[in-house]
């Protein structure tokens, strides 16, 4: 069903060849990317309005992040683990975050598997995989509530890299 509904957006837009079309049309990836294989000219579309496509910087996304939750960023950076200073730099976009910070950060946010995987996303690092060890153990410890420092333990009880470590950097 998904597919017919975007192959109707693009038979719409190949009638109308209108640049104002695309920014008409809210598209998700799936759709973007169908376009995308069926266009033959790379003109149209570089056309769309790009803003819609961005992505935040990681410090908007996690200083909406604690808006919405009516938290100040240093209960956050607390329950995460990470430095003041390092956290307070992370909110204010000078430095860019590791994927172990990116997952620190989470447990700061209490944030679930979906919020974690945005998070990373936003951050443009890899997103956790069920099929490894290490990820599967995070996932099951973000999904059931554990605090970072519950999940460290049980990283190790697992003989696993524990976040933040070295090696992961």
């Amino acid at each position: 069903m998904p597919d017919r509904i975007c192959l109707q957006k693009v038979k719409r837009f190949k009638k109308r060849r209108s640049p104002s079309l695309y920014t008409n049309m809210s598209m998700d990836s799936e759709e973007l990317l169908q376009l995308l294989f069926m266009e033959s000219s790379l003109d149209h579309l570089m056309t769309m309005d790009t803003d819609e496509m961005l992505l935040p910087t990681f410090a908007e996304y996690i200083t909406q992040m604690a808006k919405k939750s009516g938290e100040a960023p240093e209960r956050i950076i607390n329950r995460a683990n990470l430095d003041k200073s390092y956290g307070h730099q992370l909110f204010r976009g000078i430095r860019n975050p590791s994927r172990d910070t990116v997952l620190m950060l989470a447990f700061g946010f209490k944030a679930d598997f979906t919020r974690t995987q945005a998070l990373l996303k936003v951050a443009r690092k890899t997103p956790l995989h069920p099929k490894v060890k290490r990820d599967m153990v995070i996932i099951f410890c973000l999904q059931h509530g554990y605090s970072i420092v519950e999940t460290q333990i049980a990283l190790s009880e697992y003989g696993l890299p524990l976040i933040g470590g070295r090696k992961n950097e």
